[in-house]
């Protein structure tokens, strides 16, 4: 009994999507390839080599962590900290470069056309697609004025966010990526002229009358709202099918695309590196300058 409370509670500690990433990459590297556990360097270095041209070094990187967090666990060596495991990752990288593909950041004049159409939407006369429209309308947002992950716009609860109307909402994130100890992280949203995500949380939570739970929720065809959160990968969903109806492109956008999308807004409105780690919750200064287009004076000779 003991141990499954221990157990509970080590995960409890985990993002529900890392532990998703461990447990497919150990089933990949025990099943689909027929290694053993606990692994010697020799065997993690040849499931290196065996996959190297087909699975990107950053997924390989992926399956380093995890068998690495088995090992720790469980109280045996890591192999992948091996010299040997260390120079046959350094060597895939090498011999099969790959550019690194990021999401699109969402421009604030596609986040004006996207909710254009959410707001046309919202004056249906059926029921659901008023209640969906609504929806994601505040799902986009809230994840593109706080630049929210897609795990944690699914994980807020109704009872966490406080709101000040006409002004702004204070959002209780319990644990996120950036909060390693799980202490969890007050943020505040802005009310806005335009585009507000204030006014959009409150008429969603008018329109849905969820006084508690998870806040964005999946919708039935009858127009139940599902008990569970949504699940994170619905947000880059929601959010393409927003830019196919608003007739723009779609396949190079996914959640992602709200966190960058407003790092590059703050970006061209000269907010400081400091202030948007500050607000965005970045804790290493290489983190945000990923997420910003920079801007490379060329004087007149621009075009």
């Amino acid at each position: 009994m003991a141990t499954g409370r221990v157990e509970h509670y080590i995960q409890a500690g985990t993002r529900d999507s890392t532990l998703r990433r461990y447990r497919q990459a150990l089933e990949h590297f025990e099943v689909v390839w027929g290694g053993f556990l606990p692994a010697s360097t020799e065997s993690v270095a040849a499931y290196l080599a065996d996959y190297a041209g087909e699975l990107s070094s950053s997924t390989l990187r992926g399956r380093l962590a995890a068998l690495a967090k088995w090992h720790e666990r469980h109280g045996y060596p890591d192999p992948t900290k091996s010299v040997r495991v260390r120079e046959v990752f350094r060597g895939i990288r090498a011999k099969h470069p790959q550019v690194e593909r990021q999401a699109e950041p969402l421009q604030l004049t596609m986040l004006g056309h996207c909710v254009a159409w959410l707001e046309h939407c919202e004056q249906s006369s059926d029921r659901v697609e008023r209640l969906r429209a609504c929806r994601d309308r505040a799902l986009i947002l809230l994840g593109f004025w706080r630049a929210f992950r897609s795990d944690e716009l699914c994980r807020l609860q109704v009872e966490h966010i406080q709101i000040q109307a006409e002004r702004k909402l204070t959002v209780f994130v319990p644990r996120s990526k950036s909060d390693r100890e799980n202490r969890g992280q007050h943020f505040s949203v802005p009310a806005l002229k335009r585009l507000c995500p204030v006014q959009a949380y409150e008429q969603w939570l008018a329109l849905s009358t969820l006084t508690e739970g998870p806040v964005f929720r999946a919708l039935d065809r009858w127009g139940h709202l599902s008990a569970e959160g949504l699940h994170p990968n619905s947000v880059s969903r929601i959010l393409r099918q927003a830019l196919l109806h608003s007739g723009l492109p779609a396949e190079r956008f996914s959640s992602h695309s709200l966190r960058r999308g407003f790092a590059t807004w703050a970006s061209d409105n000269q907010w400081s590196q400091k202030a948007l780690m500050e607000y965005v919750g970045w804790r290493d200064g290489r983190s945000a300058l990923r997420y910003i287009e920079p801007e490379m004076p060329f004087g007149e000779l621009r075009r």
